[in-house]
């Protein structure tokens, strides 16, 4: 699966490495932040794409004076990420926890990533000697519309997704690798998506969403999908 990403492939496929969606993804990871009263110096993202999350977040309130730095194996990413680079930020094409690097961060962010890794729980674990506090964006591809229309090969060729979860598994995962969990979130990426990029084909997939969430949220997306979760741990 590493093909994908170093040969290029990645980018063709998703023609922008998913830079469209950073600004709702950092304002998530930064309401997080504000709610458990964390003031980084230093934040450290791997898996960092295009570095359009870093960028984001480099602009956002509380925020302006943080050195950010941003961790990807593929050339292409990097490449991108370095198009728009200032003294408070740096990219680097490599993996951050397969090297002897004692480097040390505030907060690492782990953004839609450990779901394209082979060995997901050894990553997770190797996350844990990185930074104080974590914070983990997780895709849920299990719920029941995603399980009906066999929705996961699509994504396994497309977007590289080679595991899938579940928020109960998601969590799991993490508690079962070592990390303390602080908090955990669901994210309306239908709903926060459709907003940065309006079509009919999203508000016509949203109305049942919609109406689902008014139940239970939970139950939402174990049904229907369209959320994620955004984890904190220690």
């Amino acid at each position: 699966m590493e093909n994908i990403y170093t040969s290029g492939k990645y980018l063709e496929v998703t023609e922008s490495w998913h830079a469209e969606d950073a600004r709702w993804k950092a304002a998530q990871i930064k309401a997080m932040m504000d709610a458990h009263h964390l003031r980084p110096k230093t934040i450290a993202e791997i898996g960092c794409g295009s570095g359009a999350v870093i960028h984001e977040l480099s602009a956002l309130a509380g925020l302006r004076d943080v050195r950010l730095e941003g961790y990807d194996i593929s050339p292409q990413a990097i490449e991108l990420a370095r198009q728009s680079v200032n003294d408070r930020i740096r990219f680097f094409q490599q993996d951050l926890l397969a090297t002897d690097d004692r480097k040390y961060f505030d907060i690492l962010l782990v953004v839609d990533v450990f779901e394209h890794v082979p060995d997901y729980m050894g990553f997770v674990e190797k996350c844990k000697s990185k930074a104080e506090f974590k914070i983990f964006h997780i895709p849920l591809d299990i719920h029941v519309s995603s399980v009906l229309r066999n929705a996961f090969i699509k994504n396994r060729y497309t977007i590289g997704h080679v595991h899938y979860f579940t928020a109960e598994s998601a969590v799991a995962t993490l508690r079962d690798a070592g990390h303390e969990i602080l908090d955990c979130v669901y994210t309306n990426v239908a709903f926060g998506l459709f907003k940065e990029h309006p079509s009919l084909k999203r508000a016509v997939a949203n109305v049942p969403r919609w109406l689902f969430s008014k139940l239970s949220v939970p139950f939402a997306a174990r049904v229907l999908g369209g959320y994620s979760l955004l984890v904190l741990t220690r």
